[in-house]
C-alpha cells in the first residue's frame, strides 16, 4: 500500500491518479476525505499532520509514502508537521519514502534553509531505516492558477516579481518521477533536484496563457515594498497552531525578499526530468492547455 499526503494538493493529486490507474494500492490522506473526489481505487482516509494521533491508521499496513506539508516557514519553532509524519510513517514500519522538498533544500543558512534542513533529516536519519528520495523542485506552474479569480474580474493580473524569470515544472512531472520512486528500488538514496524545460518570467507565462485562452491578458507589476508587506499580512494560508490568521514572521520575509531578488536560483533549467523520464519536461504551455477549463474564457 502507498500512502499519498497531501492527496488534494498540485502534485499529491496526479500521484493519487497515476498510482490508480497503474493499479497500485494508493491510500490518499486528506483532512477532509468526505469532500474529496479521488479516481476509482483511491482509498481515502482522514489525516492530519497537526494532529498526530490520527495518522496512525492514514499509514497502518504502508509500505510507500509520499510525504509532503502545506505548513509555512516559521509559523512554528520547527517543521512540526513534517516531524510528525516522518514519525508516524517509522512507527508504522514503512520502507520507501518520497519527501517533496525544494530547490536547494536546506544548503543555505537562512530561515527557510534551516526548516528545510530539518525537515529533510526527518527523511534521511539513517536510524529511521527509510529508503528516501528527495525531490527538490522551485517554481510550480500550477502557481498561475492564483491568477484565476482575478481574470474573473478582468484582463490584468497584478503579479508580484513580474519580471523575475524562473523554470517552472509541472507538477504531473513531479508525480511521475514520485510514482517511479515509489513503486521500484532505483531512486533509493537520490536528491532530484528539478525544473521545467525553460526559464519564463510569470509575464511570459501569462501572454502564453492568454494565447491558449483567447484573451488580450496584461500584468500589473506590484511594487517590492508592497510585496513586502503583502507576506506580512495575516491570510488564510498561513495559521498559528489556534488556528489564527497569521503572516509570515520578519525574518522569513527577509530571506525570501532576498532570495527572490538577489539571485537568480531557479531560472537554471536543469536535465533531471528528461534524464529519469526520458522525455522532455512538459512545457508551460502544455501545462496551460491541460488546465484551461480552471481559468475563465472570454
Amino acid at each position: 500500500m502507498i500512502l499519498v499526503t497531501g492527496a488534494t494538493g498540485h502534485v499529491g493529486s496526479e500521484l493519487v491518479r497515476r498510482l490508480a490507474a497503474a493499479g497500485e494500492p494508493v491510500r490518499a490522506m486528506t483532512r477532509r476525505p468526505a469532500k474529496a473526489r479521488f479516481p476509482v481505487g483511491a482509498e481515502a482516509v482522514y489525516g492530519d499532520a497537526a494532529d498526530p494521533e490520527s495518522l496512525a491508521a492514514a499509514f497502518a499496513g504502508v509500505d510507500g509514502a509520499f510525504l509532503m506539508s502545506a505548513q509555512a516557514v516559521g509559523t512554528a519553532p520547527e517543521p512540526t508537521h513534517d516531524l510528525a509524519l516522518a514519525a508516524a510513517a517509522e512507527r508504522a514500519g514503512v520502507r520507501r519514502v518520497v519527501k517533496l522538498s525544494t530547490l536547494d533544500g536546506g544548503t543555505d543558512d537562512d530561515p527557510i534553509a534551516r526548516w528545510q534542513r530539518t525537515a529533510e533529516a526527518a527523511v534521511t536519519d539513517p536510524a529511521r531505516g527509510f529508503a528516501w528520495t528527495l525531490l527538490r523542485p522551485g517554481r510550480f506552474m500550477s502557481n498561475a492558477l492564483q491568477w484565476a479569480g482575478q481574470l474573473r474580474a478582468g484582463d490584468e493580473v497584478a503579479i508580484p516579481f513580474a519580471d523575475r524569470p524562473a523554470a517552472s515544472i509541472d507538477p504531473a512531472d513531479l508525480a511521475e518521477i514520485a510514482a517511479l520512486a515509489l513503486t521500484t528500488g532505483e531512486h533509493a538514496g537520490v536528491v532530484h533536484e528539478l525544473s521545467g524545460p525553460q526559464s519564463l518570467t510569470p509575464t511570459e507565462e501569462l501572454a502564453v496563457l492568454g494565447e491558449i485562452l483567447g484573451r488580450d491578458l496584461r500584468v500589473r507589476s506590484v511594487p517590492v515594498e508592497a510585496a513586502r508587506a503583502g507576506m506580512s499580512l495575516p491570510h488564510s494560508g498561513l495559521r498559528s497552531s489556534g488556528g489564527t490568521p497569521i503572516g509570515f514572521p520578519p525574518e522569513v520575509v527577509d530571506a525570501i525578499m532576498r532570495r527572490t531578488l538577489d539571485g537568480d536560483r531557479g531560472s537554471e533549467v536543469l536535465p533531471t526530468v528528461e534524464k529519469v523520464l526520458g522525455r522532455p519536461a512538459r512545457t508551460f504551455a502544455q501545462w496551460a492547455r491541460a488546465h484551461a477549463e480552471e481559468f475563465p474564457r472570454p
